[in-house]
């Protein structure tokens, strides 16, 4: 609970926030719609600060919003409990800061980001040759590490959907889930997500249409090579990829929830070293790594979604942001997001998590309506029949540079963020079935993700082959650069205007949902154990990922951070195949006399179908 002083402050933000967020509102929306009137008014920097003060003060005064119904009790470790934040006065949070801070994993990482950027700056060409050359031995001698691990994790998702292990109850047969089952999803499928969806969303099928896979059988730019890319966009944001958050979350969740276990990412061990030896150097270092994984991939991220929100800003005014718009719009993005992160799971992170998916359901629905729904439809399901039959060839792919570059490629990037994702999965997972656990993280979020490209690529690729927007014009005449991707097609679309302002706000909106997740997340492993992180603790960790992103628009050097951060997926891959063993040594060992799926669904229609008086 807030303290009274902390209180009135907020009561103080809010009554700023609204009216800040009003008449920035009215200004925008003006911009927007009526642009001969207000664009030649404002400069380009002038249109960056006025978005940025309507999205952010509408999303912060969202998050101060007081709870209407009390915390949960601390003494029951649901989500609320494991990921609290403690709200002291900037006199508390300042004095002791160290004192409460893991030595290992808060300096360690703080140390080898620092490290990382001194060399960049002195040693710009060896350090980003060094990344390279360890990215080319990872993804090309062990590429069939990403692909066994990945497909591993994906039969076994299959098993506990239909197995005995998915009906066991997490937290116990009388735990009762934290959240309503809409805003538990919700917040599981935007924490893991982020922007690259909205980055991704209208450019990686225009990319596997201009130059199909190796052995795919389709021509360039052919209605044949328009399935074949659907089919691969929808496989690297599909099933398998929400499948390596699961295999590392759903063992953090059992082990917390069942057996006391600290919400760790280092918990995946616990069937190896034990509930009281998770504070060991191997435990340690897997906690290291996940933190650097997650500031490293959340960085990077903010950084490269800030280049397609400034794109956008260009497009629809038409004027330059400026060298410093950037480092504008990440500082805009810490504070949005480090207040939502400090506000807790219970407002902030949970009430933007909401609009986000409104602001995703809206966009999709306003897309299906305006655009070519013949070809997204008829290209879709050809891609659907595509990814059902060829998913086992798919997922064992190594066709050299292309492979590496892309599926693993995207399978090591979906293991690097599996740590902070899988362990947001599991804090909220109390309460909830393993099965829901698993229909939830894979079926239901890769279902969301699957749509939103087959609709937003097939959208592109039919304007790209009618003619109506040459896209791949538009890349290129940005220098090869994604980010420009979506704005052509938005713009050769009716209600462009909506659908860009929409698009806009889901870009700010979607980084904010995984950045003040991933705030919280680091904030609490670098935390002493059994200590709450404090308002300190997650206003240094969301102010370093903005520095982190400030330091790759300046120092440069933003691709080598992404690479060496996805590189660690490597070792998750490998701590993933370790955590599903031991996950079934534990389901084993205290999970017996649990009936399947089949089993029960055969005894259900036994009982209906059966004579009078079996019951």
């Amino acid at each position: 609970m807030a303290s009274h002083a902390t209180a009135v402050l907020e009561r103080l933000a809010r009554s700023a926030l609204l009216p800040v967020c009003v008449l920035s509102g009215v200004v925008i929306v003006s911009g927007f719609f009526f642009p001969a009137i207000v664009g030649s008014v404002v400069s380009g920097r002038g249109w960056l600060v006025l978005s940025l003060l309507f999205f952010g003060t509408g999303l912060a005064y969202l998050a101060l919003l007081p709870v209407k119904r009390p915390d949960a009790d601390d003494s029951q470790p649901g989500a609320p409990y494991l990921l609290r934040v403690r709200h002291l006065s900037w006199r508390n949070w300042v004095g002791g800061f160290l004192a409460r801070q893991d030595p290992v994993t808060f300096g360690v990482p703080v140390a080898v980001l620092g490290g990382f950027f001194a060399a960049r700056l002195l040693a710009p060409a060896r350090t980003g040759a060094a990344v390279t050359a360890a990215q080319r031995v990872l993804f090309r001698q062990f590429d069939w590490l990403f692909l066994g691990a990945m497909f591993l994790a994906v039969v076994y998702a299959l098993f506990l959907l239909v197995g005995p292990w998915g009906s066991i109850t997490l937290g116990g047969p009388d735990a009762e889930p934290d959240y309503t089952y809409p805003t538990y999803f919700a917040m599981v499928f935007t924490a893991g997500i982020a922007a690259g969806i909205v980055f991704w969303g209208p450019a990686e099928s225009l990319f596997h249409y201009g130059a199909p896979p190796p052995g795919s059988g389709a021509a360039p730019r052919s209605a044949a090579a328009a399935v074949v890319a659907l089919t691969y966009a929808s496989f690297h944001w599909g099933v398998s990829a929400w499948c390596a958050y699961l295999v590392v979350g759903l063992p953090i969740a059992y082990y917390t929830h069942q057996h006391g276990a600290p919400l760790r990412v280092s918990t995946i061990l616990t069937p190896f070293l034990g509930v009281d030896r998770l504070d060991g150097p191997l435990a340690k270092f897997v906690d290291v790594l996940a933190i650097f994984a997650t500031i490293g991939g959340i960085a990077t991220s903010v950084a490269f979604v800030g280049q397609q929100f400034l794109a956008g800003i260009t497009f629809q005014w038409g004027v330059a942001v400026g060298g410093s718009g950037a480092l504008l719009f990440v500082a805009g993005l810490v504070v949005i997001y480090s207040v939502s992160a400090e506000s807790g799971v219970q407002r902030g992170i949970r009430r933007i998590a909401g609009v986000n998916l409104v602001l995703f359901a809206l966009f999709a629905l306003l897309l299906l309506v305006v655009g070519p729904r013949g070809f997204v439809l008829d290209a879709g399901a050809a891609a659907l029949g595509r990814y059902a039959t060829d998913f086992v060839s798919m997922s064992f792919v190594t066709s050299g540079p292309w492979a590496a570059n892309w599926t693993v490629w995207n399978w090591s990037w979906w293991f690097s963020w599996a740590p902070f994702a899988g362990l947001f999965l599991a804090a909220l997972s109390k309460g909830r079935r393993v099965r829901t656990v698993v229909f939830t993280g894979v079926v239901a979020t890769s279902a969301a993700s699957v749509c939103w490209h087959l609709l937003f690529g097939g959208t592109t690729l039919a304007l790209q082959r009618s003619g109506r927007a040459d896209v791949l014009a538009a890349v290129e005449a940005a220098g090869g650069s994604e980010a420009v991707a979506g704005f052509p097609v938005l713009a050769a679309l009716p209600l462009s205007r909506l659908l860009l302002f929409v698009f806009l706000a889901l870009i700010v909106v979607f980084i904010v949902t995984s950045a003040d997740t991933s705030t919280l997340v680091v904030s609490i492993l670098a935390t002493r154990q059994g200590v709450a992180p404090t308002t300190g603790s997650v206003v240094f960790w969301g102010v370093l990922q903005g520095l982190v992103a400030g330091a790759v628009l300046l120092v440069g050097g933003g691709e080598s951070l992404q690479v060496a951060a996805v590189l660690t997926g490597g070792p998750f891959a490998v701590l993933s195949v370790v955590a599903l063993v031991g996950l079934t040594l534990a389901f084993r060992r205290h999970e017996r006399d649990r009936s399947t799926l089949v089993g029960r669904v055969r005894a259900a229609i036994g009982r209906v179908g059966g004579p009078p008086g079996d019951d």
